[in-house]
């Protein structure tokens, strides 16, 4: 739509100067609203500091935290930067000479693409992979803010930038962060086009998911919550929602076909024949039933955990009061117990090796689901402290549960700062399972001085905890409003 222009000309209330032009034949233009040349006066200042600065302090904080830390490698990374070079010398995607590595190509060829453009090196590598890093902190914003509200998305945001498992993630050359991007992604728009009832959106999605899905098969961990989405939403006419699973999952057949028969020549069903399927845990070792909540213990933090946990209880508790969210946080349980069950499955009824090691990779889908339902916590909070019912005791047992939540993911966060400090200074990295088994990672040269490193931290945590402190700052205890907004 064209932009519309309000000419002045009435000589009332002009400055000398402005009256001269006048005289002169010169008009000036100033657009209506808030355009880039309307008036930089206080109220519009604030009107866009508020909308953005929160968003783009996270987005900056989390940026400046991820590359204080490594950049990492192991023999993951090794491999797949490996694969990433043999594009750009081959065209293909080889782990070693003649071999095409177990894996779907897209990651590589955008990681090809960037070496073209800046060289290749490991450290060029390494900050792709961040930067899909920092992008994953916005989409998590995106889809907490579609489900819960803005501030929530903020606040999951925020979870998901300090939290050390996505950080380590962010600089190591794995292409778990891309699939991550891509898949929240897809989830979006997915959320974007069933509340829309848009097929067009749909097939977006559906594109999406394809190119998703040729980053990593992990992808379809995010069909969990999408689908949900869409029981919830309840589609009312059946011809036209069978068009549009067929819309959605069409793009991604014709990519996975064409890359594995057409390209690859590796067969359709090459993927059963990954090594993922046929490296068994080793005889002598019984994996515990319990090495996926211990791993999530050292991962997360126990304070974490219980927050999140707690959410859901109050939820649940109060279910005609979040009768509005109660949905929203039933997806995000069953993305995080589907997940985590089909991780288990592999590993106690397959007795798989791989999943068994890596749940830092495994799981990390889950993790955004996490940050969701932890991040829903203020707004119950508030909304109980608010609600016009009678404050029974049972009613003053809930608030506190979510009290106590909401302070326990305020220290968790905390923690997690404390954590990323001590990072600096290590040069190996362990994330453990039972049995004396671990996935880790070793750190390279870093990109400057350790004390410079420590700026870049703290830089990054001021720009976080003042972003949240800004988007909440009419609920702070010395704020004169008292409206609630989700």
């Amino acid at each position: 739509m064209p932009r519309r222009w309000d000419w002045t000309c009435s000589n009332s209330g002009l400055t000398p100067s402005r009256k001269a032009n006048l005289q002169t034949g010169r008009i000036n233009l100033r657009p209506e609203g808030h355009g880039i040349l309307a008036p930089l006066n206080r109220d519009y200042i604030k009107t866009i500091l508020s909308k953005h600065f929160p968003l783009m302090g996270i987005l900056l904080g989390s940026f400046s935290i991820s590359i204080s830390l490594g950049p990492y490698s192991n023999w993951d990374a090794q491999t797949e930067f490996a694969a990433a070079s043999s594009v750009i010398k081959w065209g293909l995607p080889y782990a070693t000479p003649g071999n095409l590595i177990n894996q779907p190509p897209v990651g590589y060829y955008i990681d090809a693409l960037f070496f073209r453009v800046f060289g290749l090196s490991y450290g060029t590598g390494v900050y792709v992979i961040t930067l899909f890093g920092v992008g994953c902190v916005f989409l998590v914003y995106a889809i907490g803010k579609t489900l819960y509200g803005k501030r929530a998305g903020m606040l999951a945001a925020a979870i998901f930038g300090l939290t050390p498992w996505h950080v380590v993630l962010s600089r190591s050359f794995l292409i778990d962060t891309q699939c991550l991007f891509f898949s929240l992604l897809y989830l979006l728009v997915g959320f974007w086009a069933i509340r829309k009832g848009s097929l067009g959106l749909l097939f977006a999605s559906g594109t999406l998911f394809g190119i998703a899905l040729l980053t990593k098969l992990f992808a379809v961990f995010t069909l969990i919550p999408l689908a949900l989405f869409y029981v919830y939403w309840r589609p009312k006419n059946l011809k036209r929602a069978l068009g549009g699973i067929v819309l959605f999952f069409l793009p991604a057949f014709l990519f996975y076909y064409s890359w594995y028969e057409i390209i690859s020549g590796l067969k359709l069903f090459s993927v059963f024949s990954h090594n993922d399927f046929t490296s068994f845990v080793p005889g002598g070792t019984v994996p515990s039933y319990f090495f996926l909540g211990n791993y999530m213990v050292n991962a997360l933090g126990i304070f974490f955990l219980i927050a999140s946990a707690l959410s859901l209880i109050v939820s649940f508790s109060r279910r005609r009061l979040f009768a509005k969210i109660l949905g929203f946080d039933t997806i995000c349980l069953a993305t995080i117990n589907g997940i985590a069950t089909l991780n288990m499955y592999l590993v106690l009824g397959q007795n798989l090796l791989v999943p068994y090691v890596d749940p830092v990779k495994y799981d990390y889908q889950l993790l955004p689901a996490f940050c969701w339902l932890a991040a829903s916590l203020p707004n119950k909070v508030y909304s109980l402290r608010n609600w016009a019912g009678s404050k029974s005791r049972q009613h003053k047992i809930i608030f506190s549960s979510a009290l106590i939540g909401l302070i326990l993911l305020i220290s968790s966060m905390i923690v997690n700062m404390l954590i990323m400090q001590a990072f600096i200074g290590k040069t190996n990295l362990a994330f453990k399972v039972e049995g004396g088994i671990a996935y880790t990672f070793e750190r390279l040269a870093p990109i400057m001085a350790q004390h410079y490193l420590v700026i870049l931290q703290v830089l990054g945590f001021f720009l976080i905890i003042t972003s949240l402190l800004w988007v909440n700052k009419d609920k702070l205890p010395f704020s004169h409003q008292s409206s609630i907004h989700q």
